[in-house]
């Protein structure tokens, strides 16, 4: 066996015994899943998507929720966008997740989403970003943000991209991000406060410790544990205060799924993913890659979807969840290896 394969299997066994109990309170009444197959027979779905509390703020959420990306942050896109939202509403999706940059200047995700908001904000949990580092950069970014989402308050505004100590150093700096935050909080433009991240678990950790943050956005998925892994003392530390806690990257971009395709080599060249090149499909179903992030002790992932039908498909996987063994864990992970870069290529874009 590669070393490579052997620490990742490791790590994920280390993840899964520390947090188990935590997780089984979690997923407490679902039943263990069995071998994990593409093609195997599926049990009638629940009516309804199982929920979980999302940290101290007591809310119920979805354990799937829509992500701003995808199509939500093409530009003109709003007759693809809009009823993707819409239908997210309409099959019991109750979170929403967007941000100040996506979609460019013209922050096109938020201007989708508060299309739909104006008519059934409250039907959902509505979470934005600021990436801007400073106080008064951030109250531009709330400012702006709840004039395109058409709405009074945000219930979750967040630190969009903690990666270094670098970001930590600067929000919590006299006339940084946090004072903003804080403020805004304080005016009831937000209801709790949150922070994103997923190039190091450091910077984050450093975050928490610093802020009693509501909620921590990370990057969890199958190939986490062979690269600057989250899950060994990250998410532990975030199950410890309590905190609401949001997977991303769970197919890695589709870049661990067996039905993507790599894009071309000179595509890959000039995108924001920078040096990591992807030369070959995935190893995972979507079912195998969503089951992964969810059995940790995550409130609920979030996942951008480019059509209804994909979204649609990503809702039914919820709602037929059940947890994965500790076995199925290591299998993923061990399966994952040799994609592992390419599926974490944002653990490995340059930040200088």
């Amino acid at each position: 066996m590669r070393k490579g394969i052997a620490d990742g299997q490791r790590a994920g066994r280390r993840t899964f015994l520390k947090l188990g109990g935590t997780a089984a309170a979690g997923l407490a009444g679902q039943a263990a899943l069995g071998p994990l197959a593409a093609d195997a027979p599926q049990t009638a779905p629940a009516q309804a998507m199982p929920v979980r509390n999302l940290g101290r703020t007591g809310y119920q959420v979805g354990i799937f929720s829509l992500g701003g990306q995808a199509a939500l942050e093409h530009a003109h896109n709003e007759e693809v966008a809009v009823p993707i939202v819409e239908r997210a509403l309409d099959l019991g999706v109750n979170y929403l997740d967007t941000s100040s940059i996506y979609g460019g200047p013209e922050r096109w995700s938020e201007r989708y989403i508060g299309t739909v908001m104006k008519r059934r904000r409250a039907q959902t949990f509505l979470a934005s970003k600021t990436k801007e580092r400073s106080r008064d950069g951030s109250l531009r970014m709330i400012e702006q943000s709840l004039k395109l989402l058409q709405t009074d308050h945000l219930d979750l505004w967040q630190l969009h991209d903690i990666g270094l100590i670098a970001d930590v150093d600067a929000v919590f700096a006299k006339g940084g991000a946090m004072e903003a935050l804080i403020e805004a909080q304080e005016q009831k433009m937000v209801r709790y406060l949150g922070v994103t991240g997923h190039f190091r678990p450091d910077a984050l950790m450093e975050a928490i410790r610093r802020h009693p943050f509501d909620t921590i956005l990370m990057a969890l998925n199958a190939a986490d544990p062979h690269h600057y892994s989250f899950q060994e003392q990250l998410l532990g530390l975030a199950v410890e205060h309590r905190m609401g806690i949001i997977g991303m990257k769970v197919p890695g971009r589709s870049r661990l799924l067996a039905s993507w395709t790599p894009p071309p080599l000179e595509q890959q060249r000039h995108s924001w993913e920078g040096a990591v090149i992807a030369t070959q499909p995935g190893p995972l179903t979507m079912r195998e890659a969503l089951y992964y992030s969810l059995s940790h002790p995550v409130s609920t992932v979030i996942i951008g979807c480019d059509s209804i039908a994909q979204l649609e498909e990503n809702v039914q996987l919820a709602r037929e969840f059940t947890p994965l063994s500790e076995r199925q864990m290591a299998s993923l992970t061990a399966r994952a290896e040799p994609v592992a870069r390419q599926a974490l290529f944002f653990r490995f874009v340059s930040r200088g």
